[in-house]
């Protein structure tokens, strides 16, 4: 479900006609604020032979793009700390984990006639984890994610309100598996590859 929805704002998006309009010029570089939510992937992989399940979290994030020429730009991403709990089969929810997912994207920009400009881009995602604590069942245990590195695939539309000004709803896909551990000892891989739900304003300067 989650893949189907990233596809099809891909395919929507490279739809759209390029005409000859700018989106941003070269030199330019804008500013965005707003909102994510995390959604891991259905089936999170099996943590000491159980299946693990990974919640979903939303957070505020802030993006920094910088264009390097005209419809072509680097942005960046950071948010603050997303808070995830962590279930395991027939134990249910045996701790949480915070992470950091900064994520730098090569992106172009379909400049158009209209007012909504739609986007692609590629890039690196570097995943910190941390403050990890146990509960339940495993309640006293030490819990370790280790951190994370993958490509991330991003979509999206900027709806212009003003000359500076745009509304953005995006959509990210993220290469996210933490190899765990339990008191010290590997108990299995936490297959996260979240999808990454965003809504934000983004005003150019």
């Amino acid at each position: 479900m989650k893949k189907n929805t990233l596809a099809l704002a891909l395919a929507a998006a490279l739809a759209m006609p390029a005409l000859p309009a700018l989106a941003q010029s070269a030199g330019e570089w804008t500013l965005g604020v707003g909102l994510a939510n995390v959604q891991p992937k259905d089936g999170n992989g099996k943590l000491a032979t159980l299946e693990a399940d990974i919640g979903n979290n939303v957070q505020p994030t802030i993006t920094f793009e910088y264009f390097i020429m005209d419809n072509v730009g680097i942005e960046v991403l950071a948010a603050t700390p997303f808070e995830h709990d962590v279930k395991l089969e027939g134990l249910g929810k045996i701790g949480k984990v915070q992470h950091l997912p900064p994520t730098v994207s090569l992106q172009y920009h379909f400049a158009n006639a209209s007012d909504i400009t739609p986007f692609v881009g590629v890039g690196f995602n570097y995943t910190v984890f941390f403050k990890e604590k146990t509960s339940g069942a495993l309640a006293g245990n030490r819990l370790q994610l280790e951190d994370s590195a993958g490509i991330a695939l991003h979509a999206g539309l900027d709806y212009k309100i003003s000359e500076n000004g745009s509304l953005r709803a995006d959509v990210r896909w993220m290469d996210i598996d933490s190899k765990v551990k339990l008191n010290g000892a590997k108990i299995g891989t936490a297959k996260i590859d979240p999808v990454v739900m965003g809504v934000s304003y983004v005003h150019k300067f």
